[in-house]
């Protein structure tokens, strides 16, 4: 055999080798790219800033520690509430029936939100868990796979309602004239909504990071950017609900542009990474099992509310707008105390995850005694300057300024009890206990008030202010309710970590 058919022989037997390894060769890269793809979900780093709060939130006094997160989500929320006030006082400008027609399809989009909504509050108490307990690679691996479910409700939510929103709200029971007058904004509504779903596990997210301020911060922004929209659209360009709702879109694209920079961080425990997501057990399971029953909670509660509102229509289409606007004025009092009790409930959980449960409860007594506070407080000068306050809402229409007057001043009442409830559901949430908070909701709806409306309506002469008498009894019952409810809680967690319930005294450690 000559030399050159020994190297051509050679050469066929090498390419023959080459081609044989071919399918190795591509199970092998395929098993490093797997094992590249694991690693880089695996890595997960805190920043010095958010290694700081968390040393903060577990060993600081713990007054310090529920003020420091509590006070921005407390100014947080009441922004938010002032800025549904302003909606309401535009949408009034453009007539009585749009502030009503307004208050009841907010409602159904309250209703639909709670998905979202409810999905962030189960899934950021076990992400603030996991930080609490220094598991920083579940933490990433949770933020990341809570924003694909959000992306994946979103868009089912879009793809069946938008189509069929005017048989959807037949279904609800809404008027016909809300009907007529509504479709596109409930439409435009559902848009927003879908947005705000990242939005609130953004917010979420910051939550338990303890960055209550830049929340604070970035929402004064897009309150006024949102108001100044809204005042073109219908003081200037003398448009109808729908622009109110564009305006709405287009605030919760600014959080949402806000979430994308701040959550763009490659190898940070709280940034996004679609390596990240997982779809294993023990990634999702504990955070779906959580939300489950707070969404349900929240449809509950909502839905409550939409019931209300069409029984309210028995007196008139207008009785809807004044209990609506009448909310939202007890919102001033109850919208800071929520935000007390999201900003407990992740600190409650983070020590829990932690192994602190007395730091957990001190947490809890810190919290009741601002709410009842707050309560007391807000309550004191809402009712002192509610004649002003109505004839806002209602312009020169005096019956409807008597009517927001007549149902606030019962609803009013409750603003003390609730401050107990939110701090109880401060304490069940940090705990897991999210069964418990829906008994809580769905009792405060569908015992303490659709009955007690039905009975005012077919056994007394009341009239609209009935649905004011309703508002004070179910609010009074709610934190009655939460307070026995809150009372064996703490005997049961006292039992089982072996605790006095001295820890309950909110004193430095």
């Amino acid at each position: 055999m000559s030399k050159k058919s020994v190297v051509s022989a050679k050469y066929n037997i090498k390419l023959v080798d080459f081609i044989l390894s071919l399918p190795y060769a591509y199970e092998a890269r395929k098993s490093i790219d797997q094992k590249r793809r694991y690693t880089m979900s695996e890595k997960a780093t805190l920043s010095a800033k958010d290694e700081e709060f968390r040393n903060f939130a577990l060993h600081a006094n713990m007054w310090k520690v529920v003020l420091y997160v509590g006070t921005p989500l407390a100014l947080y929320q009441s922004l938010n509430q002032l800025f549904k006030i302003f909606d309401s006082m535009m949408a009034a400008h453009i007539g009585a029936a749009s502030v009503s027609a307004v208050a009841y399809l907010s409602q159904i989009n309250l209703m639909l939100s709670a998905l979202g909504g409810g999905l962030a509050i189960g899934s950021s108490l076990k992400i603030s868990e996991a930080y609490g307990a220094g598991d920083f690679t579940l933490v990433k691996k949770r933020v990341s796979s809570l924003f694909a479910m959000c992306g994946l409700l979103g868009a089912v939510i879009l793809l069946i309602l938008i189509p069929a929103a005017p048989q959807f709200l037949k279904f609800t029971k809404t008027p016909e004239s809300f009907i007529a007058e509504g479709t596109q904004y409930f439409r435009l509504e559902l848009i927003g909504m879908v947005i705000s779903f990242f939005n609130n596990v953004y917010i979420a997210i910051e939550r338990a990071r303890g960055n209550s301020r830049r929340i604070l911060h970035l929402n004064m922004g897009v309150i006024v950017i949102k108001l100044s929209l809204t005042a073109l659209f219908v003081y200037v360009m003398g448009s109808g609900i729908n622009m109110i709702s564009v305006a709405t879109i287009i605030s919760q694209i600014i959080i949402f542009a806000a979430a994308i920079k701040n959550l763009n961080q490659k190898d940070n425990a709280f940034g996004f990474s679609r390596h990240s997501i997982s779809l294993k057990a023990a990634v999702i399971t504990p955070m779906i099992a959580l939300s489950i029953p707070v969404i349900i909670e929240k449809i509950a509660f909502s839905l409550g509310k939409v019931v209300i509102n069409s029984m309210s229509t028995v007196y008139s289409a207008l009785t809807v707008g004044a209990l609506g606007i009448s909310n939202n004025i007890g919102g001033i009092t109850t919208m800071p105390q929520n935000g007390f009790q999201e900003g407990g409930s992740a600190i409650i959980s983070q020590n829990m995850g932690a192994g602190k449960p007395g730091r957990a409860m001190k947490a809890f007594g810190c919290i009741l005694i601002i709410n009842v506070l707050l309560g007391a407080v807000l309550m004191s000068l809402s009712l002192i300057f509610l004649g002003q306050i109505s004839i806002i809402f209602a312009g020169e229409n005096r019956e409807f300024a008597d009517m927001i007057a007549s149902i606030y001043r019962y609803e009013a009442y409750g603003a003390i009890p609730l401050g107990i409830n939110a701090s109880v559901l401060a304490l069940l949430y940090g705990f897991g206990r999210t069964k418990i908070t829906l008994a809580i909701n769905f009792c405060r709806v569908f015992v303490f008030r659709v009955p007690v409306l039905w009975y005012l309506q077919n056994y007394t002469e009341m009239g609209s202010s009935s649905v004011g008498v309703v508002m004070a009894v179910s609010n009074i019952c709610t934190g009655l309710f939460a307070l026995i409810i809150g009372f064996i809680e703490i005997r049961r967690v006292c039992l089982q970590y072996n605790l006095t319930t001295s820890i309950l005294q909110p004193k430095a450690d």
